[in-house]
């Protein structure tokens, strides 16, 4: 309901208010298959109906390690004070306390159908110290390293792995046999969204849970890779994010690959060339 000011006066909504007020999405494709909509995670998936989604995969923007250590003081990945901002190379982030990760994963649950699959991502604090609360709402199943191959940065040892943990709600096997557990899988290096994630990750969590126009979730859309991995699945997708900059990046990007076919922010696959990955793709054939 629009709230009234001292004055008298209506208070104005915001554009994101009144897009969310009517659940209507920032933008969709012509054929509907991908929305995307401008609200943070918890409004988001507080809208959703029950049993609505049949992957969850998602790259939480996690605020734990980053307020901790307040890293982030040069040109190269700007001052983390200015997270938000216009222009930072920071973005707001997902404050996860225990009570407000608790109830992400909740409502995870809630719009997840029965028999179906979670991922989530993590870094090395994050797992520490909110993982253990995915094991009181899920049934967690295994723990994926993602090798990096190239070094980043990293606060004492240079980080070269991030994780992700799968799990269920209810009982359902993987479509094949053949997954591993650790990805090698390129970072994005010359990225054109913070913390920029490989379509191929997102795509290796897929290839074992979808069948053809599942509806894939991601309630922290960012650059919008998952979207991107859920086209080439074949899936159907849904998604959300805080920021306005990463709603009109991202919907560009769909713009664009669902017309030419052409990544805009990952132009290039970064698949190794000396691995094997024909169980990423279920008739062998890489994209």
């Amino acid at each position: 309901m629009t709230r009234t000011a001292s004055n008298g006066h209506r208070k104005k909504r915001t554009a994101r208010e009144e897009r969310a007020a009517y659940h209507e999405p920032f933008f969709q494709t012509d054929d509907g298959r991908v929305k995307i909509f401008h609200q943070d995670a918890l409004q988001f998936l507080r809208s959703l109906p029950s049993a609505s989604v049949d992957v969850v995969a998602t790259d939480p923007a996690y605020s734990g390690m980053n307020q901790h250590l307040q890293l982030g003081s040069g040109r190269i990945i700007g001052k983390y004070e200015n997270k938000g901002k216009e222009g930072s190379k920071w973005f707001e982030e997902f404050h996860d306390t225990e009570e407000n990760y608790a109830a992400f994963l909740n409502e995870c649950f809630r719009v997840l159908k029965d028999d179906r699959h979670i991922y989530i991502m993590f870094d090395s604090f994050s797992l520490l110290t909110l993982a253990p609360l995915v094991r009181n709402v899920f049934e967690v199943k295994n723990l994926i390293v993602w090798d990096k191959v190239n070094i980043g940065m990293g606060h004492y040892f240079r980080r070269r792995h991030e994780f992700i943990l799968f799990a269920t709600k209810g009982k359902r096997h993987l479509t094949s046999h053949r997954i591993p557990d650790v990805w090698r899988i390129k970072r994005v290096a010359a990225f054109k969204y913070p913390t920029q994630k490989p379509v191929e990750i997102f795509e290796a969590m897929l290839a074992g849970s979808v069948e053809d126009d599942f509806v894939i979730c991601d309630p922290f859309l960012g650059g919008g890779s998952c979207a991107i991995a859920a086209l080439n699945k074949h899936c159907k997708f849904i998604g959300c994010d805080i920021s306005e900059s990463a709603l009109k990046t991202c919907a560009e990007r769909i713009k664009i690959y669902k017309t030419i076919g052409h990544d805009k922010l990952q132009p290039k696959s970064l698949l190794l060339d000396d691995e094997d990955y024909s169980w990423l793709k279920p008739n062998g054939k890489l994209i």
